[in-house]
């Protein structure tokens, strides 16, 4: 009798302890937490502010990280760790009052000078920063950025501890919602300089935003937990959020549906399925997918064989059939989004810039192949990121390129960091490449193609385009700023040193437990006011 009840108790906790582990919600932890899981993809390139520069970096980054505004529910900039700011009657200088007992997460006081030490960093030489030409609308920053000028000629000065005056070459109507961005975030003096490892490992990362990253297991999954010290804590309702990195849409998925996820991409081939079914939600995006030609290397160095690939994509066909998200085919650069003075969305107002013609793509294909001489088009190679998604388009256009062109074009996959490394030094022939807004304005994407940016990786350079973009830094009147900004895309289109494949939007499924989860256009995922139900 005695070891029948004994094994009747064992039996009894073994049960309540399953029941209690199957009812546990898989984003909880411990005792109830609420901890929202999100797939990043993949390891970020860097957690250092002005170094990450890409999405997965800058997803995690903006919800353990803030500047001096934040984008609200309403994708407009508001206050963040500034509480307010004054504008000069001329536009040109802004002077930011920070909030009061700002605190990193390591205890130390939070001060302007952090600001004013980590944007001349963003721009200093030796950082090498994607980013930095965002900067140079502030006085003084491109001559440092360029190696022409000093840190001190930067016109960002703390005269105090809670004060920061940056000075701007021309009015800037962007720059609220350009320091939103996580480049602009400030750092911690004495954490980077105690080693230049610092943002590598979670416990040499300090936060200052909404969350506090505590847990970095590389290629795996970055741990978030509520940050107390937070001047906003009260808006903030998890406990945390778990970053994991799933690098297959199919995975993702039934990651998602097994409970490991709460909100998932859609995949490709079960797309028309779950559109069918309602459960698909759709965000607008703000940004472009494209291909970058290397000018510099044959075939590509001639620019109507770079026009005949350009016309030669059927870009609505490649967002019906192959990414199947309800993304806008490109018919520019710029995408959807930008209102102009006169309210018209600026890419309405470019209008259609290219377009599918396999005729036309023949015809230029012929031309330029006897322009540059050739009897036979010499080997194409096309690179994509390792990525199931991005192997399927660059075999959709692989095979576009074979029946519109007749042109046998070779595909490789390198990763992610690899392929932007050898962009970068110009190493690829054709490469896959994108762009995501940093604030809304067109002068954000097209600016990344004056000659010597570190975002153009093309080699092309135009004179004429230069003294586009800098007059349109430089033109007070915003409708002529627009104009000349039109007139940019259109030699951008026309020189095609890039073929442009559709717009993003978002298209998502979401846990019915998950609320309140902000996926900015212009911006970053934020989770700051995420719940789970």
């Amino acid at each position: 009798m005695k070891n029948r009840s004994i094994l009747l108790l064992v039996l009894l906790l073994v049960l309540g302890s399953t029941l209690a582990a199957c009812s546990q919600d898989k984003g909880s932890a411990g005792g109830g937490s609420k901890i929202l899981l999100y797939n990043n993809l993949r390891e970020p390139t860097s957690l250092d502010p002005p170094v990450g520069f890409d999405q997965v970096s800058y997803d995690i980054l903006n919800n353990f990280m803030e500047g001096l505004t934040r984008l609200g529910q309403d994708q407009q900039p508001a206050p963040a760790l500034a509480k307010e700011w004054k504008i000069s009657e001329d536009g040109r200088t802004y002077t930011f009052t920070l909030r009061d007992g700002l605190k990193w997460s390591n205890g130390d006081d939070l001060k302007a000078s952090d600001f004013e030490f980590a944007w001349k960093r963003l721009l200093a030489p030796d950082t090498a920063s994607q980013a930095a030409p965002l900067a140079y609308i502030i006085q003084g920053a491109e001559a440092y950025n360029s190696g022409k000028g000093s840190a001190d000629d930067v016109q960002i000065q703390a005269p105090d501890d809670k004060t920061l005056v940056v000075k701007l070459n021309e009015p800037a109507t962007w720059l609220l919602s350009m320091v939103s961005n996580p480049a602009f975030f400030p750092v911690d003096p004495k954490v980077v300089q105690a080693s230049d490892k610092w943002a590598g490992e979670a416990a040499t990362l300090v936060s200052n935003g909404p969350f506090k990253l505590t847990v970095w297991k590389h290629d795996s999954e970055i741990e978030l937990v509520k940050n107390d010290t937070y001047w906003d804590k009260d808006s903030v309702k998890l406990d945390g959020v778990k970053f994991l990195m799933i690098n297959d849409s199919n995975t993702e998925y039934q990651t998602f549906v097994s409970g490991g996820l709460h909100t998932s991409a859609v995949p490709s081939d079960m797309a028309d399925q779950l559109f069918q079914d309602g459960k698909v939600q759709v965000a607008d995006g703000a940004g472009t997918a494209f291909y970058r030609f290397n000018v510099t290397q044959a075939p590509f160095d001639n620019v109507n064989i770079r026009r005949a690939f350009v016309a030669a994509v059927d870009r609505q066909k490649l967002v019906d059939l192959v990414t199947k998200r309800k993304e806008k085919p490109a018919e520019g650069y710029v995408s959807y989004g930008m209102k102009e003075p006169s309210g018209k969305d600026f890419r309405e107002a470019g209008g259609e810039l290219i377009a599918f013609d396999a005729a036309k793509a023949k015809e230029l294909l012929a031309k330029g192949m006897t322009e540059a001489g050739y009897s036979a088009l010499p080997t194409v190679t096309m690179t994509y990121n390792t990525n199931d998604l991005s192997k399927r388009i660059a075999e959709a256009l692989q095979a576009m390129f074979k029946d519109n062109l007749g042109v046998d074009v070779k595909l490789e996959n390198k990763e992610s960091k690899v392929l932007t490394a050898e962009q970068k030094e110009l190493k690829l022939q054709f490469s896959r490449s994108s762009f995501l807004a940093d604030f809304q304005d067109p002068i954000n994407y097209l600016d990344a193609f004056q000659t010597g940016n570190p975002m153009n990786r093309t080699g092309w350079s135009s004179a004429e385009y230069d003294k586009l973009i800098k007059n349109a830094y430089k033109e007070p009147d915003e409708a002529k700023r627009f104009a000349l900004l039109h007139d940019a895309e259109k030699l951008l289109m026309e020189e095609a040193p890039v073929l442009p494949l559709y717009y993003y939007s978002t298209a998502y499924l979401l846990s019915d437990k998950a609320v309140d989860i902000v996926r900015h256009a212009f911006g970053y995922m934020d989770f700051k006011w995420a719940d789970l139900k």
